[in-house]
């Protein structure tokens, strides 16, 4: 029913009221009937003039809470930046390292095929120590030979004697000469001996030298190495560390957006609300001074018939409350399911342990319809993050403010602002958002959005 046609028929009833009683007891009775009428109203503005105060508080609390969450974002950005840096940094050294591990590999093999020639070097010079040692053997036996010799012939005298024995002048030339030659031998195979040993220890002291310098290099090319392995180990720590950090903070950013885009959907629920309050309040005053008019005609004498003006009735703000045990009918055919009623469970996505579930999934099948639980206004009608198509309704009744929410629909059929009856069809069933299966999930909120209550104790 609409507002207008609500509020018609309740000045029809009221005028049909004060009527009757204005036949049998007179004005007096009518003025005390308009009186409580309007007393009503009064109370009813004041009502909801506090539901718009809280509203309002609830409004301020989420802005504050969402500039805080805002902050919180913007300084996890600003270490995703830090730690960014930090590790483009930490790589840009890791790989410096890594190329000078290379360099200093790189150095170590061409010091360790030095190692090599030089021990093909050291064998060669071995060998020709070897030889050398040989010659020089020979020569101290052949010298041992000629010492013998001449201790034998008694030295020096013997060679006079070979001269002084020549028998010519010729033949004494050719002993003269075999005399030198046998002298200069011995002279030369004396002094072969002694370049020899002096050649032996100097190749021996060169040898031993450079295998001893080259040695020293390749250890001191290998402590640089190791020395720089500890440092890309260091780095490759530090690295890992700064990536275990970017992951929590990337983790922390991902919560703080899920919290920020919850606050977004309070806050325009919320912000929806307080328009429907403010239309509720004006519905009412409306209402107020129709009657006000009307008691006024009534106490000028005038005629007892007035006419209905301004927008309709606040939604469900006179409606009786349904009867059974609940406040709200079923929104929807079907019973709750397993793991989808009201508070904390395994969330059936992420598998998060304890995660609070605001409403209660009803098993419907996808394109069921989906029906207001009580008469209100639409506040929201469109999609909703994780709730995906989501419909919310403000309702005024018993004298408290409930706000209903309709979530995961195929379609929805109504639009913010819109007035709804109890029962009414405002969208249908479906799987949108985050979702495993085509289902109704129901929310609903005690005093506004914002104080999820369980379902079960307010449906019929």
């Amino acid at each position: 029913m609409g507002g207008e046609e609500h509020v018609l028929k309740r000045l029809t009833y009221m005028l049909s009221l004060i009527l009757i009683v204005s036949f049998v007891v007179g004005n007096e009775s009518v003025e005390v009937v308009t009186a409580q009428s309007s007393s009503d109203i009064d109370k009813k503005i004041n009502k909801i003039q506090e539901e718009e105060k809280e509203v309002k508080s609830k409004q301020n609390k989420v802005k504050s809470s969402k500039e805080e969450t805002e902050g919180k974002m913007s300084e996890n950005k600003n270490k995703q930046t830090s730690v960014e840096e930090e590790l483009n940094t930490l790589q840009s050294e890791l790989e410096q390292t890594q190329s000078e591990i290379e360099e200093k590999q790189t150095e170590i093999n061409v010091t360790n095929e030095s190692i090599d020639r030089l021990t093909e070097e050291i064998e060669a010079l071995m060998e020709e120590v070897k030889e050398i040692q040989e010659r020089m053997i020979e020569r101290e036996e052949l010298l041992k030979t000629r010492l013998r010799s001449l201790q034998e012939s008694g030295g020096e005298a013997k060679y006079i004697e070979v001269i002084l024995g020549s028998q010519s002048f010729v033949d004494f030339i050719s002993r003269t000469t075999a005399v030198n030659t046998i002298m200069d031998q011995d002279k030369a195979i004396l002094e072969e001996q002694e370049e020899d040993k002096q050649t032996l220890e100097s190749k021996q002291s060169e040898t031993e030298s450079k295998k001893s310098e080259v040695e020293a290099e390749r250890v001191a090319l290998e402590d640089q190495k190791s020395s720089l392995v500890g440092l890309e180990n260091q780095l490759e720590d530090q690295q890992q560390e700064q990536e275990t950090l970017m992951a929590q903070l990337e983790e922390e950013y991902d919560e703080l957006e899920e919290v920020q885009l919850s606050l977004d959907e309070e806050q325009q629920i919320l912000s929806a609300e307080a328009a429907s309050i403010e239309k509720a309040k004006q519905l009412a005053q409306s209402e107020k001074d129709e009657l006000e008019q009307f008691a006024k005609q009534e106490s000028n004498g005038s005629s007892a018939s007035t006419s209905s003006s301004g927008g309709g009735g606040g939604g469900g703000s006179s409606a009786k409350p349904p009867a059974g045990n609940g406040t709200f009918s079923w929104p929807a055919s079907g019973g709750v399911g397993p793991n989808s009623g009201f508070g904390p469970r395994v969330h059936p996505i992420t598998g998060e342990v304890g995660k609070m579930h605001n409403g209660i999934d009803i098993q419907a099948g996808h394109g069921a319809s989906v029906s207001a639980a009580g008469p209100g206004v639409v506040n929201t009608a469109g999609w909703m993050g994780g709730y995906g198509n989501t419909i919310t309704v403000t309702h005024f009744m018993n004298g408290k403010t409930y706000t209903t929410l309709y979530a995961h629909l195929s379609s929805i059929s109504v639009s913010a602002g819109q007035q709804v009856s109890s029962g009414q069809s405002i969208g249908a069933v479906g799987s949108t958002g985050n979702s495993t299966g085509p289902h109704l999930h129901f929310e609903v909120h005690v005093g506004g959005f914002g104080n999820p209550q369980n379902p079960l104790s307010y449906l019929n």
